[in-house]
């Protein structure tokens, strides 16, 4: 997996996860930091939708061990037209820890959902959302 952060420019380039951006960050110029995850993550499926994007909520994915269906483990906090996922934070920080949970999601996402290709982390609970977001590819 290639991870991104920051200002990458080709992913800026790439009109999806650019509208989903400007989406997460119309969001959070609108609520600040301070809610629940479930706050964001119903505000970003508003206004994303709003944007003509198909969002599904809380999308479960199996995971598999040699082969044997473990069952739905995980939820993606969101999937941006069946390729984007995005996963919502409220923390301090970004860890470790959080960058192996979405590289799992999309893991075990790609096995359901072939057709997914980037992952979006996003940490709202910041002043400034922009370096608050994560790329993964």
């Amino acid at each position: 997996m290639n991870t991104e952060t920051g200002n990458d420019p080709q992913m800026e380039k790439d009109p999806l996860t650019g509208g989903i951006i400007g989406g997460l960050i119309e969001v959070h110029r609108h609520l600040g930091a301070g809610l629940l995850e479930s706050s964001y993550s119903k505000a970003v499926g508003y206004e994303l939708r709003n944007r003509h994007y198909d969002v599904e909520y809380e999308v479960p994915v199996n995971v598999y061990y040699k082969g044997l269906n473990l069952g739905y483990s995980y939820r993606l906090d969101l999937l941006i037209n069946g390729k984007v996922i995005i996963e919502l934070k409220t923390v301090e920080f970004l860890h470790e820890v959080h960058q192996a949970q979405i590289l799992t999601y999309l893991k075990f996402g790609r096995i359901q959902y072939p057709q997914i290709d980037k992952a979006l982390l996003v940490n709202f609970n910041a002043r400034v959302l922009k370096g608050n977001i994560q790329r993964f590819i």
